[in-house]
């Protein structure tokens, strides 16, 4: 057993994985896999955001292929064992496992990190293989010509987080350069391969003959509907998990339709729907929603570029946390060339992130779900550099205390003085206005769960904020364009939108006092907004 060769360690952690409650079988993937590796010589790159499940799957295939331990206690009981070739490949090739997220202590530069690579894995080689000659300053790729060309044995290379080395602080750009040509020179039409699979964020770099890796079949999830399913958890999955967590928890806090709205969101190329899988866990296994995938270290990575406003990008991100989609013409965002230059570009970059899900019947990209909106919700209340957006949340809890204590005339006031200052000099559609009264609300947000055109009672409701504590106040916002707001409130009580509060069977039961109608309109002769408050009875 060596350090990257034939190592037990990736049997071993899905072993444990498998073991853990909230357990999903993925090992179907290995059913799609073992034709590849019965042709030879083929490639994969999967990228996905991160906490989707890469290294799982990673660990899986490893466990599976390495012939270092008996596996047949974790895949006996599970779906792979149904498949024809099942025990022909348990456990019978070599497999070269290597993590790049990992470095040593002492890795201060590339070089460092690249030659503590390819020492080990020398070593593994040459420890394994002692009756092969090796040369005394051979390099991994001719170590591993010399194995073939003297026992026919060959490899299955498993490449986990692939791209983690362009994250690291002492990489420039002839490194990235150079790691590229490693790999390719790893790996590109190379006898020794029966199987690289390469999992990471970013897309392969292809722009250059002498460092290309086009040898590998790239699946993302925004353009590739293959092998999507193994990434994200499905409805059908995340139903199961909910009747475990059911049956283990004596007092369960989260409901099913919690799951829905807080981790679902992202679709496939073919518009099947996927939960953030790491989260999913977390929340069953916890107990409790709430975000426990950390986005504002993605958003760091284009920050920078939002805040130079390209193109507008500034709108966009405002329309997307309002709940809007925006239209994009989604761009190949490579590991090798990270420079964005355009919203394209930028709001491409987010998706690669995970930060965005991108409909591709559509075209656009929107906020999948409740735990990222609340991130780039947090971004705007701390980033100066949003700008207007910024500056009106920043008056939005005075908003939203007036709104609590019924003073109407306060918020009329200061929706007018916001608008004067916004980059919307006139509001050409409703659509518009509610950008602005989101982003007067934007405070609302940590006490309240800010739902837009929710269905409630006859019809839906422009906004309606459900309190977090089960005790405090429902507020439901209705927008009128050249009406007056005593007409936005007789439109929340003709459609009975106070039923939106009444709660359904197994959902959590609102215990509030009272439901708050807010009317809110905009006079286009004269430029002033209208508010009224009224408070409504519960039932």
């Amino acid at each position: 057993m060596g350090f990257y060769l034939n190592n037990t360690k990736a049997a071993e952690l899905y072993r444990n994985e498998k073991k853990k409650p909230y357990f999903v079988d993925k090992t179907k993937l290995l059913a799609e896999l073992i034709p590849l590796v019965r042709e030879g010589t083929a490639y994969v790159a999967i990228t996905r955001p991160r906490r989707f499940g890469k290294t799982v799957m990673a660990n899986m295939i490893g466990a599976y292929f390495c012939k270092a331990d008996d596996c047949s206690d974790i895949f006996d009981s599970l779906a792979i064992a149904e498949s024809e070739f099942y025990r022909e490949h348990l456990n019978r090739h070599n497999v070269i496992y290597i993590d790049f997220s990992k470095c040593t202590d002492n890795c201060q530069c590339y070089s460092d990190y690249i030659m503590d690579i390819q020492e080990i894995l020398q070593d593994d080689l040459r420890e394994a293989f002692p009756d092969v000659r090796f040369r005394t300053k051979g390099s991994v790729q001719e170590d591993l010509d010399r194995i073939f060309n003297h026992t026919k044995e060959k490899f299955i290379f498993v490449l986990d987080e692939w791209d983690s080395v362009f994250h690291k602080d002492f990489i420039t750009e002839e490194d990235r350069k150079s790691y590229i040509g490693f790999l390719a020179n790893l790996l590109k039409d190379q006898a020794y391969v029966s199987l690289a699979y390469m999992t990471g964020i970013l897309p392969i770099a292809k722009y250059s003959d002498s460092s290309t890796l086009n040898n590998f079949d790239e699946y993302t999830m925004a353009t590739d509907d293959v092998y999507s399913e193994y990434f994200g958890f499905t409805d059908c999955e995340v139903d199961d998990l909910y009747q475990r967590y059911l049956a283990r928890e004596p007092k369960p806090n989260v409901s099913r339709e919690d799951l829905e709205y807080w981790y679902d969101g992202y679709h496939t190329p073919k518009n099947k729907k996927m939960y953030n899988p790491r989260s999913v866990v977390y929340a069953l296994r916890r107990n409790m929603v709430r975000n426990y995938w950390t986005a504002t270290g993605s958003y760091a990575a284009v920050s920078d570029y939002i805040s130079g406003n390209v193109d507008g990008i500034k709108k966009d991100i405002a329309l997307l946390v309002s709940g809007e989609s925006v239209d994009v013409n989604i761009q190949e965002i490579a590991a090798i060339n990270m420079s964005l230059n355009t919203r394209d570009e930028i709001l491409s970059a987010m998706v690669v992130y995970g930060l965005l899900n991108y409909e591709s019947r559509s075209k656009t990209v929107r906020i999948p779900n409740k735990e990222l909106m609340d991130e780039f919700a947090k971004v705007i209340m701390e980033d100066s550099s949003m700008g207007y957006y910024h500056e009106l949340s920043l008056v939005s809890k005075r908003i939203l205390e007036a709104t609590l204590s019924g003073d109407a005339d306060s918020v009329a006031v200061a929706l007018t003085k916001v608008h004067n200052v916004s980059p919307i000099k006139a509001y050409n559609s409703e659509a518009e206005l509610s950008l602005v009264v989101f982003f007067a609300y934007l405070s609302a947000i940590d006490q309240y769960e800010m739902k837009r055109e929710e269905q409630g009672g006859k019809g839906y409701v422009d906004y309606i904020f459900h309190p977090r504590n089960l005790v405090d106040d429902g507020i439901i916002v209705e927008l009128k364009m050249d009406k007056t707001p005593e007409e936005a409130i007789q439109q929340i009580k003709d459609k009975r939108y106070v039923r939106a509060f009444s709660g359904l069977p197994g959902e959590k039961v609102w215990h509030g006092k009272r439901v708050l109608a807010v009317g809110i309109t905009y006079d286009s002769r004269n430029g002033d907004h209208y508010c009224k408050i009224e408070e409504l009875p519960v039932k």
